[in-house]
């Protein structure tokens, strides 16, 4: 299907791409989908181009003190493989105009993303595209006009007809605003303007958190210029008051999606009392194989051999990696399990450490091995205070609890490869999808996981995977410590009945189920599936 030649085309609008450890412009999930939908729209040359900001500073690194506590740095960076357009566009922010130049980006196999930067000398404002998800409201308001208003300024720059636009997440729908600026202008009605710019309009959902779906207070939105020429009331009619960026968006566009099954069904629920919204379908999440799977383990789950060998080669680099940041050895033949992703409440991190009778004697003999890593949001403190807890667990017990400090691709990567077991304990269902599992999954890294985001898709529990806590959420219990307390259970006991006597007492079934794993996944949470359903579902009309 991807090699029709009539296929619409696409501008794809995000805040962050996340394409290699050495490009800083990318927060977490969100930004490595992107950049491996970037990729997947170069494989399979379909008429793709993704629009971004250039961050002087990205994220931020976040570093351990030696008081055991996350701090934050940040630091300028220049990169010389970005290609000069020649293109710069003007936005309208706070009454000044705001001069935004156009890179091109196409380094690292992907599709040509044009990434807007402020940093240049025409600008008082030239920090805007300082810090991705830095500062406080009128920067981020800023952020998002350039993205969105600046955006589509430079695709009519460049020449590229859109034919689709689609917003990844509702950082961009000033873009929205914009489509319909130009068909106002052109003497459209208001609600002329906003039917035939919903015609051009498709948006992706991630966050299944009302609090966490941005909204802006409409005085300070007015003030800055992102109304783009809409009236208070127009403004209202779109997104409500104070403004939600998601609300506007499912408004703005004739279609949305959730990114797992799951997803779906918390998003139609969590929106079912907006008026005026698109349908939202769901679309599950997929990865660039490339990027995140070692070749050598899925040509040995097809050809069934050396699939052992393939993940100890894939561990004992894990475990040479560790040593290389930590100073820490860890044991080959002793089980590995990996976790990370960003610390957020939701997805309690520290949850295994919960009953230390249990836990304890399992770390004191070396039974379990476990690698964390993951950031938390600079002024996020509650997350912090997680990361802190997982470094104080280093501490004691040194020898079987590792934290890396700073995630980023490359650990990523080297955890989803070498790890025994891939666990994941979000409270269910506010995990959207979480991509991670996947690259584990296709490495041979076992899942054991809460059937939550794309896992309820895949797994086939004893034979690709394991699930715990049956599906409960959060609905099913009067408190979340009740939910936390179910959870903590169910794992400790696939733990201890059925992941550590499989992985100590029953290679060949250990085996068997990496085998089952890699199989299972490799097609279906691929990124080709999901070009094709964005395409078949959303894209083409």
């Amino acid at each position: 299907m991807l090699n029709n030649n009539n296929l619409p085309k696409v501008a794809y609008f995000c805040m962050e791409y996340g394409l290699d450890t050495s490009m800083r412009t990318y927060a977490g999930g969100l930004g490595i989908l992107a950049g491996d939908y970037l990729k997947g729209a170069k494989d399979y040359n379909v008429p793709l181009v993704g629009l971004g900001l250039k961050w002087k500073q990205g994220y931020t690194d976040q570093k351990i003190g030696k008081d055991g506590r996350p701090y934050d740095s940040y630091h300028n960076y220049d990169y010389d493989f970005l290609k000069d357009t020649g293109i710069k566009v003007t936005v309208k922010i706070r009454q000044r105009d705001v001069v935004c130049k156009v890179w091109e980006l196409d380094k690292f196999g992907n599709a040509p993303i044009y990434l807007l930067d402020t940093d240049i000398p025409e600008n008082e404002d030239a920090w805007i595209t300082g810090q991705l998800y830095g500062w406080f409201g009128e920067e981020r308001i800023a952020q998002e006009m350039v993205l969105g208003i600046g955006g589509v300024r430079a695709l009519r720059a460049l020449g590229y007809e859109a034919e689709v636009y689609h917003f990844n997440e509702g950082h961009a729908v000033f873009a929205g605003l914009e489509l319909m600026r130009e068909k106002l202008e052109k003497g459209f009605t208001f609600k002329e303007a906003w039917e035939a710019s919903r015609d051009e309009i498709v948006f992706t959902t991630h966050t299944p958190i009302v609090q966490g779906n941005e909204s802006h207070t409409l005085d300070r939105l007015m003030y800055m210029g992102a109304n783009n020429g809409l009236t208070i009331e127009q403004m209202i009619e779109l997104g409500g008051a104070p403004f939600n960026m998601t609300v506007a968006a499912l408004r703005l566009s004739r279609i949305s999606n959730g990114v797992a099954q799951l997803h779906k069904e918390t998003s139609n629920k969590m929106w079912e009392h907006i008026e005026d919204k698109s349908d939202i379908i769901g679309i599950t999440n997929a990865i660039h194989l490339p990027t995140w799977v070692d070749d050598n383990m899925i040509k040995s789950a097809e050809s069934n051999e050396g699939l052992w060998e393939n993940h100890i080669k894939n561990k004992e680099a894990l475990i040479d990696f560790v040593y290389e940041r930590n100073g820490v050895k860890l044991a080959a033949d002793k089980l590995l399990i990996g976790f990370s992703r960003r610390a957020a409440p939701y997805k309690r991190s520290n949850l295994i450490f919960t009953d230390k009778a249990i836990i304890e004697p399992l770390l004191r003999e070396g039974k379990i091995q476990i690698v964390f890593s993951g950031k938390a949001h600079p002024l996020d403190d509650t997350g912090k205070k997680i990361v802190e807890n997982i470094v104080a667990m280093s501490k004691e017990y040194p020898n079987s609890v590792v934290f890396l400090e700073n995630y980023d691709m490359t650990i990523g990567r080297m955890l989803t490869r070498g790890s025994d077991v891939w666990l994941n304990n979000p409270r269910r269902p506010l995990e959207a999808s979480g991509t991670s599992g996947m690259k584990a999954a296709m490495n041979g890294v076992l899942n054991c996981s809460i059937l939550d985001g794309w896992w309820p898709e895949a797994y086939n529990h004893g034979v690709n995977g394991w699930q715990f806590g049956d599906g409960k959420s959060v609905d099913d219990f009067s408190t979340l410590e009740e939910l936390d307390e179910y959870d903590l259970r169910a794992l400790y006991k696939v733990l201890l009945e059925e992941v550590l006597p499989t992985y100590y007492g029953n290679r060949e079934k250990w085996v068997e189920m990496m085998k089952n794993s890699i199989l299972s996944t490799k097609e279906y949470f691929s990124v080709k599936r999901m070009l094709e359903e964005y395409y078949s579902k959303m894209y083409i009309k």
